[in-house]
């Protein structure tokens, strides 16, 4: 689903009784923040709990703080920013998985 999604995108990812769907897809936007917030309010309630997967890496902390404000578990994503340490940083502050795949799916 993501690799559909142009730049700049992310999926929330959720437990369901058939086991897994895509419960909210932020596409393509210049800020990686509000990317996070289209995908949450298309999530609703279902975003507590949820897994994000982002298309590229977090170049600020910021993503990661704002998708612990709406109640993601664990974020996914290739990494490969500079910065890499702040978003790891962010976190293991909230409580958060992160994994790493060291595969963009970004698309220009």
């Amino acid at each position: 689903m993501l690799a559909e999604v142009k730049s700049n995108a992310i999926i929330l990812v959720a437990r369901t009784t058939a086991g897994c769907a895509t419960v909210g897809v932020g596409p393509g936007q210049t800020s990686r923040v509000e990317a996070v917030r289209i995908a949450a309010h298309r999530a609703g309630k279902r975003a507590t709990g949820s897994m994000m997967v982002s298309d590229a890496f977090f170049p600020f902390r910021d993503g990661i703080d704002a998708a612990h404000e709406i109640g993601v578990a664990t974020v996914v994503q290739p990494g490969g920013s500079m910065r890499d340490q702040e978003s790891i940083d962010a976190a293991n502050e909230h409580g958060m998985a992160m994994l790493f795949t060291g595969k963009r799916l970004f698309l220009h």
